[in-house]
């Protein structure tokens, strides 16, 4: 079955009690079982599991190509569930440039859970080869990173994992699995914020892991998530199930949009620099080309004459928002290094864009007006 097909079907089965087309939301917080528990219809309360939030699972599972899959109630949850489930003293590899909630979560809160964070550019296959010879248990990928679009081989780094007996996790928001499918090049966790892509409408905050096995390291997340909470809400669960009917579509018009203002933008006089895998003059252009079947709608440039400049053109930009988050229908753009908090690590130059679904004409006649200055 094609991608296209499937994400329209995964998951939405029509209902079995009244044939309708459009999934049930199930709210309810408890089920009805047995007086020694037993589970009549194999729900008991709603920390462990839901229909809603089951046939999303179901869903991503099939998309991501995996055995399994666990909603969380964002991102955030799904990454600190996963990372706390690693045994204790397991050094993890993490990539220089990434989002910042996971450089915090590694700074100040992996360390108390006895797990070590070291950083390094993903991009240097040799660089992970080295660290995991030294002794890393875990490496995590963010291709394309956050926010400077570097490009990881998933498949060499994969090659390298199993070699040394390490477990490979892939953050595969920025893609999505019409674009990208880790599992398939050999990760054994890809994760989602499923804020995003998937949910589309800047309206539903969720997060996703995606599993190639249901093995010991699922059932130890799953565990996880039912004791401490981390839950999605199944009405979050529904409209993110409804999100990923029109994923195909919107990301074939996210891309075009991406490339044709990458193409402009690289061309600019006032933009120092444009990180886009889509560019043939991006450094990762030719292991994204391989890994990828189009190149996303995220990208980031630098503008000319530092962090004032940069300031400058975001301010004067009439159609597209200054806001956080991504993978909406509208186009996003932030200056990531004044959101970062007191250390950030985003060059101050550097303005974030997410590529919405407006025409590409009026994105790049607001970007023209935006740094003719």
């Amino acid at each position: 079955m094609r991608f296209e097909t499937l994400a329209v079907h995964a998951g939405g089965e029509p209902d079995a009690e009244t044939g309708a087309i459009a999934p049930p939301i199930h709210l309810a917080t408890t089920f009805r079982h047995g007086p020694a528990g037993e589970r009549r219809a194999g729900f008991e309360y709603v920390r462990e599991g839901n229909p809603t939030q089951e046939r999303l699972e179901t869903a991503l599972a099939a998309l991501e190509q995996g055995a399994a899959a666990l909603a969380f109630g964002s991102g955030m949850a799904a990454m600190t569930a996963l990372l706390e489930s690693l045994p204790a003293g397991t050094t993890v590899l993490l990539p220089a440039d990434c989002y910042t909630g996971l450089r915090v979560l590694a700074d100040e809160f992996l360390p108390r859970s006895g797990i070590r964070a070291h950083r390094l550019d993903m991009s240097d296959t040799a660089a992970v080869s080295a660290a995991l010879d030294a002794g890393a248990g875990a490496v995590w990928l963010e291709t394309p990173s956050n926010p400077q679009l570097q490009v990881a081989d998933i498949a060499a780094i994969a090659a390298l994992a199993r070699a040394y007996g390490a477990r490979l996790f892939c953050d595969n928001t920025f893609a999505t699995p019409a674009l990208q499918q880790p599992l398939t090049l050999g990760a054994d966790v890809v994760m989602h914020s499923t804020t995003k892509y998937f949910g589309g409408h800047s309206d539903v905050m969720g997060g996703a892991l995606v599993f190639a096995r249901r093995d010991t390291g699922y059932e130890q997340v799953a565990h996880r998530r039912h004791v401490t909470g981390g839950v999605l809400a199944p009405f979050n669960a529904w409209l993110t199930l409804r999100g990923l009917r029109s994923l195909p579509a919107r990301m074939q018009w996210h891309c075009a949009n991406a490339r044709r203002i990458a193409e402009f933008l690289a061309a600019h006089t006032r933009v120092a620099a444009v990180n886009y895998p889509g560019l043939t003059t991006h450094a990762g252009h030719a292991v994204a080309a391989r890994q990828m079947c189009d190149f996303g709608a995220m990208l980031s440039f630098r503008v000319n004459g530092g962090r004032d400049a940069a300031l400058t053109t975001a301010g004067r930009l009439q159609l597209i928002h200054n806001a956080t988050s991504l993978g909406g229908c509208e186009t996003l753009i932030e200056h990531r290094a004044s959101v970062e908090g007191a250390n950030p690590t985003s060059p101050q130059d550097l303005l974030r864009l997410s590529v919405g679904l407006e025409h590409a004409d009026d994105l790049i006649a607001d970007l023209a007006q935006a740094l003719d200055f």
